[in-house]
């Protein structure tokens, strides 16, 4: 039975880290009676793992973490909150946890949809350069974002209440960020007509098609730019090229088919638009530090399996 986390009385992080703490006590809880609301516990620091991050407001209320993104590092703690405005893979990291004070953080998924209505109807205004920004960024926990984050999180006690405070609890948190110090971020990826949510949109088919062959006039032309400006932004927010975000998707969604689905290393490479099973394995050994076969025996093996 794990440890009760070791929280000061004093701050005011306390009732939230409670809850979570509370809430996964029996491991990690993806999903919830909240929509996109997923919390988790690691009472030791974690080897980095390749991850998928999806638009999406991740705060650590106890611990700290670590986000690489190309060549770039993001660390967030109690202090700070990370935000994601597209689909993006990484590597992550725990860096503090212990079992007297374990890790305890939070993740909150959002459509960009969602924020571009917010925006209209709150008449934000659009950010003010339409030069692309990188995807990812940390921010300043404020007591505004935290208040409306306990109550979200408060709300998994009432059931009932969730459909109708829900909702708007997480349009209030949506508000925050909007108007925040990261606010012109995610304003520019939501923006109607905006480069940024073009690639966005090339970032969705992507995403949907990944096992298909990867044309990039095709998606430049869908953007309305040309395959020079296409790269350029799609850089600029992702930190990878089209192809090379194209061969995380294909490498994180077979090693998914044969973890989950117990597909054999050829079939899943087939499946996810690899023609050559030696360079299926080639790539997978360079992404996941081992070959297929190797990695899934060890992940079935150990703790996180």
């Amino acid at each position: 039975m794990k440890n009760k986390p070791n929280i000061q009385a004093a701050t005011p992080l306390k009732p939230l880290a409670d809850m979570i703490a509370r809430w996964t006590e029996q491991g990690d809880l993806e999903s919830t009676a909240v929509p996109g609301l997923s919390l988790y516990q690691r009472d030791r620091p974690s080897e980095p793992v390749v991850g998928m991050y999806p638009p999406s407001l991740c705060m650590v209320v106890q611990g700290a973490k670590r986000v690489t993104l190309g060549d770039e590092t993001y660390v967030y703690d109690a202090e700070h909150y990370l935000i994601t405005s597209v689909h993006l893979p990484t590597l992550v990291q725990i860096l503090e946890a212990s079992p007297r004070k374990p890790y305890l953080g939070l993740r909150l998924t959002f459509d960009l949809r969602e924020v571009s209505q917010l925006m209209s109807d709150s008449h934000l205004p659009p950010p003010r350069t339409q030069e692309s920004s990188r995807g990812m960024a940390t921010g300043k926990v404020t007591p505004e974002l935290l208040d409306a984050v306990r109550r979200l999180v408060g709300l998994l006690d009432v059931e009932a209440e969730v459909p109708i405070l829900a909702p708007l609890i997480q349009r209030e948190i949506l508000f925050r960020l909007l108007t925040g110090e990261l606010g012109p971020r995610l304003r520019q990826a939501a923006a109607a007509g905006s480069q940024s949510q073009q690639i966005a949109r090339a970032i969705q088919w992507l995403k949907a098609h990944f096992s298909a062959p990867l044309r990039i006039d095709s998606l430049a032309t869908q953007a309305g730019m040309s395959v020079s400006t296409f790269h350029h932004h799609f850089r600029a927010m992702t930190a990878l090229s089209p192809l090379q975000y194209q061969k995380q998707l294909r490498l994180q969604e077979a090693r998914r088919l044969m973890l989950a689905e117990r597909l054999d290393a050829a079939t899943a490479g087939f499946q996810v638009g690899y023609e050559s099973p030696s360079q299926f394995s080639r790539e997978y050994s360079r992404q996941f530090g081992a070959p297929p076969l190797r990695d899934i025996t060890q992940l079935r093996q150990g703790p996180a399996a």
